[in-house]
C-alpha cells in the first residue's frame, strides 16, 4: 500500500477488523508511533485515544482489562504501539538489508494466544489484533 488516501487506509481497517475473532484494531503514525485510533485497548494517556469510545485510563478498572476480558501480556495501547513500531522497524531494515529497492507490505505475528495483522502504509501502520485459530 502505497500513497493510499485516509478513506482508503479507513476501509482496509475496517475490513481486516470485521474477520471472527478481532481483539482489538489501532492505526499508528508511521513516521513517530504515535497512536491516531484504536478500539478494544486501553490507554493509559487521554491524549493517546481522542477516537476510541473506551476507557482512557487503566485507573476506570482493573489492570490488564480489555472488553471485559483480561489479556495477559498486552497492558495498554501505548505499551503494544511502542512493541509494534520497533517490530516494524527492525523488519524493514531487514528487508532493506536484503534488498534495496524492495518494501515492507504486511507482517504477520503468531503466537500461541494472538495473531497480529500488520499493514504498514506510507503514512500508517495498520495493525489488527485476533485470537490465534486452534490448530
Amino acid at each position: 500500500m502505497t500513497q493510499n488516501a485516509p478513506d482508503e487506509t479507513l476501509s482496509l481497517l475496517t475490513r481486516l477488523s470485521q474477520k471472527p475473532g478481532v481483539q482489538s484494531t489501532l492505526i499508528l503514525s508511521r513516521e513517530t508511533g504515535a497512536i491516531v485510533r484504536t478500539s478494544g485497548l486501553i490507554s493509559n494517556s487521554s491524549s493517546a485515544n481522542p477516537n476510541s469510545t473506551l476507557p482512557t485510563s487503566l485507573d476506570n478498572g482493573p489492570e490488564g482489562y480489555t472488553n471485559g476480558r483480561k489479556e495477559v501480556g498486552i497492558h495498554s495501547a501505548e505499551d503494544l504501539a511502542r512493541m509494534v513500531w520497533s517490530f516494524v522497524a527492525s523488519a524493514g531494515s531487514l528487508v532493506e538489508g536484503l534488498e534495496k529497492d524492495d518494501e515492507l507490505k504486511l507482517l504477520r505475528l503468531r503466537t500461541k494466544k494472538n495473531e497480529l495483522v500488520i499493514v504498514p502504509d506510507s503514512k500508517f501502520l495498520l495493525i489488527v489484533i485476533h485470537d490465534t485459530p486452534p490448530t
